[in-house]
């Protein structure tokens, strides 16, 4: 089986064209073969790039667990960048089908090279649809949510972007918090589905550093969905403004909220590491 390995912010995963490859039917155990970075190709996860009925391409994606995730931000970018390279669709705006629906990336030129902009769609801040079991704060969103996590206290916002993030501004992020706490979070009973947690420090109104624990495959260089969740949570706390830069660990990703529409934009990177068959 042919596979490319690519990234966006550091954010690495292994992609399997299925316009030209039949990869095993058992997904998940594939994912977790390819994905570890010892015995495998290495990675975050499994990326499978499909035809759709409905738009230019389909994108699936697991985790390095093998569990399932209906959306990955640095990830839909890649699969933008591949459909292109492979000659599957040459647009420069392409419709990606997705576990959190259809959505649009926009092909852009960066004074590095290519970028990439997502329309990420809505954020969700129902607490029922996050989904969370924490108290609202407002009868409806959890903002800034008191949770204890193996006695350290937090002070949780819960956002989903396709998939469920609860994010916590700090004044330093570290090691404990983030490998740690953050593992406790994704498994605490608070969140069904388990969660994705972020850690975020403040620069300014217009620049953010996060470090995030994924739910499936731990720390990871970079987070799409997570880099939106943040800076929608620091909005709703006045933490920040609707457009912000988020520093993180793999590198850069420009985020903004558009108030009049209520969608997320995200703009990064999308680069191919290598080739190769397995």
């Amino acid at each position: 089986m042919k596979f490319i390995k690519m990234q966006g912010a550091g954010n690495d995963y292994v992609y399997v064209d299925c316009f030209t490859e039949t990869p095993d039917d058992d997904y998940a155990q594939l994912a977790v073969r390819l994905a570890d970075r010892h015995f495998g190709v290495g990675g975050d996860g499994l990326v499978l790039v499909q035809p759709s009925d409905v738009a230019d391409g389909r994108m699936r994606m697991f985790n390095a667990d093998g569990s399932e995730s209906k959306m990955c931000g640095n990830a839909i970018r890649c699969v933008a960048k591949l459909l292109r390279d492979n000659g599957i669709c040459a647009k420069n705006v392409v419709r990606i089908e997705t576990g959190n629906g259809i959505l649009t990336v926009e092909r852009l030129k960066g004074d590095g090279g290519e970028l990439y902009r997502v329309d990420m769609g809505e954020p969700i801040l129902d607490a029922e649809k996050v989904p969370t079991k924490l108290t609202p704060t407002d009868g409806k969103t959890v903002i800034e949510a008191p949770l204890t996590v193996d006695g350290t206290q937090l002070k949780v916002t819960c956002v989903s972007m396709g998939n469920p993030h609860a994010v916590t501004f700090v004044e330093k992020i570290d090691d404990n918090l983030v490998l740690n706490i953050g593992k406790k979070v994704e498994t605490n009973a608070n969140f069904p589905n388990r969660v994705n947690a972020e850690f975020a420090r403040i620069i300014s109104k217009s620049e953010i550093e996060m470090r995030v624990w994924e739910r499936g495959t731990g720390e990871t260089l970079a987070c799409g969905t997570g880099a939106c969740a943040t800076l929608v949570a620091a909005v709703l706390t006045e933490r920040a403004s609707p457009k912000a830069t988020i520093n993180l660990t793999g590198g850069k990703l420009e985020i903004e909220w558009d108030k009049k529409t209520n969608h997320v934009y995200m703009t990064g990177n999308a680069v191919e590491v290598f080739r190769g068959e397995i």
